[in-house]
């Protein structure tokens, strides 16, 4: 079916409006049945089967078909339906990434400002230990330091190392109850 009209000496002389509407009127549903079951989706294929031939209207003047327009059709359809799938295979990686990233970005500064308003609520709660209990328990916590260690450095026995650091495990349990899951998830995972 030609869509350009040329004289004997091969020159352009127009375009066939009529035949392009018949080839379009011919070829239309079944393009779009093709395209259909390759994408899945019907939306998308008839976008794609009417955007090649708005394309090949377009593109007329340039166009020399070696093969049956049948032929040409469904393989401008079939390369229409690649490049689609290619391109939205990309666009839900980069989505995926993004929400991923985003949800890590979130996560991680709502990790902070809760890790942070332990950490202030622990510095107020080490703060009103009584000062020797406050001592063994940043020497054992913080310098990881053994009890025996502690009362050898501070000159004390281990037994009163025990009963302050039981004291400050007391004390700070019920300063920091809001906080106990966080700590446990901390420290499991420190221990990891």
């Amino acid at each position: 079916m030609e869509l350009i009209a040329t004289n004997k000496a091969g020159t352009v002389t127009g375009y066939d409006d009529h035949a392009f509407e018949e080839l379009f009127k011919a070829h239309f549903k079944a393009l779009h049945s093709y395209a259909s079951v390759m994408l899945y989706q019907d939306s998308h294929a008839e976008e794609i089967v009417q955007s090649m031939f708005v394309r090949l209207w377009e593109k007329r003047a340039l166009l020399d078909v070696q093969i049956s327009i049948k032929a040409y059709l469904y393989k401008c359809v079939h390369n229409d339906c690649l490049n689609y799938l290619k391109h939205h295979k990309i666009k839900t990686k980069y989505q995926d990434h993004a929400a991923l990233t985003m949800n890590d970005q979130i996560e991680n500064t709502s990790d902070k400002l809760v890790l942070g308003e332990l950490q202030d609520r622990l510095q107020a709660a080490l703060n009103e230990l009584p000062e020797q209990c406050r001592t063994i328990f940043q020497m054992s916590r913080f310098e990881e330091l053994k009890y025996r260690e502690i009362a050898e450095a501070l000159g004390i026995s281990i037994k009163t190392v025990e009963n302050q650091m039981g004291k400050a495990l007391r004390i700070l349990r019920v300063k920091l109850v809001d906080f106990l899951p966080i700590i446990l998830l901390f420290m499991h995972y420190k221990d990891l």
